[in-house]
């Protein structure tokens, strides 16, 4: 899909994504859904491995179609002198690099800082790993998984009754992806903002060092400094939130849920009413949330004990009346069939192979935050590996057929 280049901030930065799995690629999902032309390097044959995660048919995931749309791929082998010379070429046509591998994997390639910043002077790096650049733990293997853990998220996740779980999706790895993209534009804001001046910024302060458990931990809210002002220790507290109440989900007649916040002091005494217990909102052991987290387990019994009686859409119809924050857990079905999601364009249809004859169009996340009152359109979905490996090297750098032919073939050998 063609779009006016005026409604895409980062139209003319340019990217080079080495980038694997999630938090990467979400890094350049994030930059290329505005406008950056994101140059995505795989290696041959398998390319990046997301491509066939939870692959349920046809050859690319709709995870992979997810979080690499509007980007180019193109295949090199960065263990070989020459996917290492083209990709220092590339380099010097990009604005940034965003890579995460195991720190040390591009120093072993020939292909870090010091390279790097010899190939183009005003590069902006961005580099996402479990545990950083530095620090004793900066060499140690990692997935989102061991850093929400790390970072003390998973320690909260879960019944109180029962061992800690996880969230349904690899959070981590996207809260580290948004860090990333955040730091990358602050970085190119920065130089922007010096324009011409001959005084130019080492490589190290243009480096974006991202750690996985890091990201996690910046969303722990007062995690650690309720704990060294006054010794708390957070615990689970399953669909509730520590210290605040009522919230809660619960149960309705027809087997949904809702999530109801009610924990706010005006609030809380409209929804006592609501339910038909106003003794309780005039209760004076119940006006903040400190006594209203000491009788939760009574409040919450209260609450579902009207939830039960009622369908979810009679619930939420009479809490909205009431003024009470209220909603559906909604399913992937429901999502689809909300107007609110429709309305400010938050799923789009791309044509993509599903593993049917012909490509089918579905619907993907749309761009976030809304710029201009709509979301931005998504113009391509994920490219077939390799898909733009010939216009690249000929565009960018300028090499005919027969030294594209020789470095595939080159690929090749190697592969085999």
């Amino acid at each position: 899909m063609h779009i006016d280049e005026d409604r895409l901030p980062l139209a003319g930065i340019r990217v080079l994504e080495f980038g694997n799995y999630i938090a990467g690629p979400t890094a350049g999902r994030v930059l290329a859904d505005f406008g950056a032309e994101v140059i995505k390097v795989e290696r041959p044959e398998r390319g990046d491995e997301l491509r066939t995660w939870r692959l349920y048919r046809g050859r690319v995931s709709m995870l992979f179609h997810t979080i690499n749309r509007n980007k180019k791929s193109i295949v090199l082998d960065l263990r070989s002198p020459t996917g290492q010379e083209i990709a220092l070429d590339l380099v010097r046509q990009c604005e940034v690099v965003i890579e995460n591998f195991r720190p040390g994997t591009l120093e072993k390639w020939g292909l870090g800082p010091e390279q790097l910043e010899a190939a183009n002077p005003d590069v902006v790096l961005a580099r996402i790993s479990a545990f950083g650049q530095t620090g004793p733990l900066a060499d140690r293997r990692g997935f989102a998984a061991v850093a929400e853990a790390y970072g003390g998220l998973r320690h909260l996740v879960g019944e109180p009754d029962r061992p800690p779980s996880r969230v349904g999706v690899s959070i981590g790895d996207s809260i580290a992806g948004l860090h990333t993209a955040l730091g990358v534009v602050m970085s190119l804001l920065q130089k922007a903002s010096r324009g011409n001046s001959p005084r130019r910024s080492p490589l190290a302060s243009r480096t974006v060092d991202v750690a996985l458990h890091e990201a996690v931990f910046s969303m722990m809210e007062s995690l650690v400094p309720d704990y060294l002002a006054y010794g708390t220790h957070r615990e689970r507290v399953g669909g509730r939130m520590e210290g605040i109440a009522p919230t809660n989900a619960y149960q309705c007649a027809d087997g949904h849920s809702v999530v109801v916040a009610g924990n706010g002091d005006s609030i809380f005494r409209r929804y006592m009413r609501a339910i038909g217990r106003p003794e309780l909102a005039d209760d004076p052991g119940l006006q903040d949330n400190a006594s209203r987290w000491n009788r939760r387990d009574e409040l919450d019994a209260a609450i579902e004990e009207w939830t039960r009686t009622l369908s979810r859409d009679e619930v939420l119809r009479t809490l909205d009346e009431a003024g009470v924050p209220a909603g559906p857990i909604n399913t992937a079905a429901d999502i689809c069939a909300e107007e609110q999601y429709r309305a400010r364009g938050m799923i789009q249809p791309l044509k993509v192979d599903t593993g049917a004859e012909q490509p089918s169009e579905i619907g993907f996340p749309g761009v976030v935050p809304v710029l201009g009152g709509e979301s931005l359109p998504l113009r391509n979905p994920a490219p077939e590996l390799g898909a733009h490996t010939r216009e690249v090297l000929a565009d960018l750098l300028g090499k005919d057929d027969r030294e594209i032919d020789e470095v595939l073939d080159e690929m090749e050998q190697r592969v085999a």
